[in-house]
């Protein structure tokens, strides 16, 4: 291939420029904000931490891939995607530390991260802010960032710690899953401390007190601190804050967001459309969906296990159908969108796809801008969660009136007599996948219970999810960390086995 002369001379030119003729390329936007401009006012402190929020409607957070890697990698759910590493992704079988939606996840969530620590660095210097607003504001970016944590730390371990404005050049300590929740719970604190019991106006739907509280016992949950975590509990059912919606399905509909039953939710809308994730402008609608849509609608690349769909044997009390399914999952005896499984040409009529979370009953399609809000923390996992550590605590028989708020809400016939703390343990596991199926807590509940710490328990699994064949204890729990990480800071350690 030719190449002109000039261009040669001019790249000469260019690469022996001195210094001062250098400073003539490197010139700064003077239109483009700078960290020295920026923190300066009230309004300036409102949009950061409205940013350290909007990370929240990313594909990595909980817009798309955290559902790939929590509801499928369960046993609740799989994938046939055509896109085979995506499946094999949830099946355990990643050969790619940089593959897309790992990466993606790992990238968002620090990007939360790096958001939070600029709020916190850099708010308490501006004097020109209401006081009472200066707490709230710091203690929302520390529960964000919580929550970040709380996610890198549940998925992938030994994640680095940054708890600095981070450089090109920065790095930060490798932490163990034990000093990462610890980082958690610390965080936590200062939000309990500093956030308001609840919001009115255009602020619904910021973290409260009571989702901070939620937060430290789900933490402490997965630390199996049974007791802490049921003191944390007990702080948000005796709030008064929160009751269960009379109607299940409320839960799940862009009509019904921000009800008596959410503790935190993702706020997320269908009004903007445009193709960034992450700039003015840019789309405010999750992606779920679209993902999981069934065939026809959506891209039908997560699905539901047959087991999930048979698991609804709970009778009301008028002796029908656990009405909780059929928001759950769709099957071939129901129209989906609108359509028979005949009319949409389905071969084969076993075949089950998520309903939660569709929006089925006000669209004939789907798409990437879903505006259905995700629902982090509802009432109702509170309950189930302060069952469980009662149980583990032994107070089994303190269980069941929890248990039974749940269950009765949506009709089902109550649990009466008396069971053995293993009895409820099972039972408890059957309560929190008719309630929260599809909802991104049981791969946490697994783990919590021990049933991936053994090949015993994993054994247990597989004969509902034969995804299970591929897991390795002490090893597949946890996401490799990116390779892209690794190269970067030798210091960081593959998570073992990977």
């Amino acid at each position: 291939m030719k190449i002109n002369k000039f261009t040669v001379a001019a790249l000469a030119g260019i690469l022996s420029l001195s210094s001062c003729e250098k400073d003539l390329l490197e010139k700064v936007n003077p239109n483009q904000p700078s960290t020295q401009d920026f923190w300066k006012t009230q309004d300036d402190a409102v949009k950061a931490v409205t940013s350290a929020y909007g990370t929240l409607q990313l594909p990595g957070t909980y817009s798309r891939w955290y559902w790939f890697a929590t509801d499928l990698r369960s046993d609740e759910g799989y994938s046939a995607s055509p896109w085979t590493d995506l499946a094999n992704f949830t099946r355990f079988l990643q050969l790619d530390y940089n593959f897309e939606p790992s990466e993606v996840m790992w990238t968002d969530h620090y990007r939360g991260v790096y958001r939070c620590n600029q709020i916190i660095a850099n708010l308490p210097t501006i004097t020109t802010i209401d006081a009472g607003l200066k707490t709230r504001l710091m203690a929302e970016a520390h529960f964000l960032r919580a929550l970040y944590y709380f996610n890198l730390t549940s998925l992938y371990g030994n994640v680095p710690m940054i708890l600095e404005v981070s450089t090109a050049t920065s790095r930060a300590p490798q932490g163990t899953i034990e000093s990462n929740y610890a980082q958690v719970l610390a965080d936590l604190a200062i939000a309990e401390a500093g956030l308001p019991t609840d919001y009115t106006g255009a602020d619904i739907g910021r973290a409260t007190k009571g989702a901070a509280q939620a937060l430290m016992g789900k933490t402490l949950m997965q630390q199996r601190k049974w007791a802490e975590a049921s003191a944390q509990f007990t702080k948000v059912i005796s709030s008064g804050k929160y009751r269960l919606a009379d109607n299940y399905l409320d839960n799940f509909t862009m009509g019904t967001e921000n009800n008596s039953e959410s503790v935190f939710e993702v706020q997320f809308s269908d009004a903007l459309q445009g193709d960034a994730q992450d700039a003015p402008g840019g789309s405010e609608g999750n992606n779920r969906a679209q993902f999981f849509g069934p065939r026809g609608i959506g891209w039908s690349d997560g699905q539901p296990r047959r087991w999930v769909f048979e698991e609804f044997t709970d009778k009301t009390t008028t002796g029908g159908v656990d009405p909780r399914r059929d928001i759950t999952v769709f099957n071939s005896s129901m129209p989906i969108y609108g359509r028979t499984y005949a009319q949409r040409g389905y071969n084969d009529p076993n075949e089950l796809f998520w309903r939660k979370y569709q929006n089925d009953r006000t669209r004939t399609f789907e798409d990437y801008h879903s505006g259905i809000n995700i629902r982090v923390i509802r009432y109702a996992d509170i309950l189930l969660m302060q069952a469980e550590a009662l149980n583990n605590l032994g107070q089994t028989a303190a269980a069941i009136p929890l248990i039974n708020q749940v269950r009765t809400r949506s009709g089902i016939v109550p649990l009466t007599g008396s069971f053995s703390q293993a009895q409820m343990k099972t039972q408890i596991l059957h309560e929190r996948a008719t309630e929260l199926a599809g909802e991104g807590v049981r791969f946490f509940d697994l783990t919590r219970s021990g049933l991936l710490d053994n090949q015993a328990g994993v054994d247990q699994i597989k004969t509902r999810d034969q995804d299970f064949l591929n897991f390795v204890p002490g090893k597949s729990a946890l996401l490799p960390l990116p390779r892209t990480d690794l190269d970067i800071d030798k210091n960081i350690k593959q998570n073992p086995g990977w």
